[in-house]
């Protein structure tokens, strides 16, 4: 009987209405986050893909150039040049002819050059070598003395011995 009499007082409707309202809004809530956060992402997204384009087109434009410098040397490295002259007056042909002499003589020297300028490093090492060298060649040279004298007493003494 109790729960027949006991209807539903209007605040505590309104109550229910109020709570039923809150999570409606909650949930549009939740749905707009939830749509502003894919929006963002999506926002991003293209502007870091448009980001990337450019650099890409950036660097297409840069190879670009290359290999069109690329076809410019090659024609460049083709094209025979022993054909053309140098616009050199008449007077300075002498010295030219000179220049080019004392070129070419460079050059065949250059590997020599170059050896000499490699082994400056070990100039140091090569004296005293030097300097050892030159020491036994003396310890030599004095007891070839010795022995010189040595074989012209013996011969002294062979002369003696034989006079006699």
């Amino acid at each position: 009987t109790l729960d027949l009499t006991c209807r539903r007082a209007p605040c505590f409707a309104k109550f229910a209405e109020m709570e039923e309202m809150v999570k409606m809004e909650a949930e549009i809530n939740e749905v707009q986050l939830l749509l502003l956060s894919v929006t963002i992402g999506s926002t991003l997204q293209f502007y870091f893909i448009g980001e990337k384009c450019e650099i890409l087109q950036d660097m297409n434009r840069h190879l670009e150039a290359i290999l069109k410098e690329k076809r410019d040397l090659r024609k460049r490295l083709i094209k025979q040049r022993c054909q053309e002259s140098l616009p050199v007056e008449a007077t300075y042909h002498k010295s030219i002819v000179e220049l080019l002499t004392e070129a070419v003589t460079f050059i065949e020297k250059l590997e020599s050059h170059l050896q000499s300028v490699r082994s400056i490093p070990q100039i140091p090492h090569m004296m005293n070598n030097m300097d050892t060298t030159l020491s036994k060649t003396e310890v030599l040279m004095i007891e070839l003395e010795e022995l010189t004298e040595q074989i012209l007493k013996w011969e002294e003494l062979q002369k003696e011995v034989y006079s006699n």
